[in-house]
């Protein structure tokens, strides 16, 4: 716990959590938002830290004191800025997939007609995402765990999960919306499902395998209705 001296003079406690205890002089103005933006930035430092932390041990691999310790503070501030533990793990739920989610849409923005699809699953099913699962989409890391927590850490989740599933939705132009959206589910469920086991069987040929025939599988649905699509044109033509 430390004073802050502002530029009047005045001064405030401040404790390692970010949080203003007491202050003689009571900070005017500019000061007084200084301490509302130190608090908004140690609380986002908080959630991007947790979110890495779950990613890598578990929704239940990690106590608030961790959580916390992740952010270089005690958890004696916890409750400054959250209501629950389980608060806390849907922000870092939603931090790490809206991560996932601007990736997506830079990826398909760099892409041009039908290889953003294709793009995407690759970048997803690579070995680079199953070997960085700090940093990666929390779908394969925190959904079983996300299955047995509180609704609003699962309510987080479903919240993003509609926004990747938008996105896969939105760079499958040539089929029906209705369509694209089973696809566009279909693909995210085989990919997560991929890396989950991936993960599980360690580096290896056996995970490579699997990779690889997730890429296929996922790939082939909207090649497969591509030529069904141009068999049935073919046929129709008199």
């Amino acid at each position: 716990m430390k004073y802050c001296r502002f530029q009047s003079g005045s001064e405030a406690l401040v404790d390692g959590n970010g949080s203003n205890r007491r202050s003689p002089s009571s900070p005017q103005g500019g000061e007084m938002r200084y301490v509302g933006d130190h608090r908004r930035q140690t609380h986002s430092r908080i959630v991007e830290n947790a979110s890495y932390g779950l990613r890598q041990n578990g929704a239940e691999g990690l106590s608030v004191v961790e959580l916390m310790k992740l952010a270089g503070l005690t958890h004696g501030g916890f409750y400054n800025h959250f209501e629950s533990r389980a608060a806390l793990v849907g922000e870092a739920i939603a931090f790490a997939m809206d991560q996932m989610v601007e990736r997506w849409k830079k990826l398909a923005n760099r892409k041009a007609g039908g290889d953003r699809f294709e793009t995407l699953i690759a970048d997803y099913l690579s070995s680079r995402h199953r070997d960085n699962p700090r940093q990666g989409c929390a779908l394969p890391a925190l959904a079983a765990d996300v299955a047995r927590s509180s609704p609003s850490e699962q309510r987080a989740l479903a919240s993003k999960l509609e926004e990747m599933i938008d996105i896969l939705v939105e760079v499958l132009p040539a089929e029906r919306p209705q369509q694209a959206r089973q696809i566009a589910t279909s693909s995210i469920a085989t990919m997560v499902g991929s890396i989950v086991l991936s993960r599980a069987v360690g580096a290896g040929k056996l995970s490579d395998d699997i990779l690889d025939a997730g890429r296929t599988t996922v790939c082939g649905r909207t090649h497969k209705r591509q030529r069904r699509t141009a068999k049935a044109m073919s046929c129709d033509k008199p």
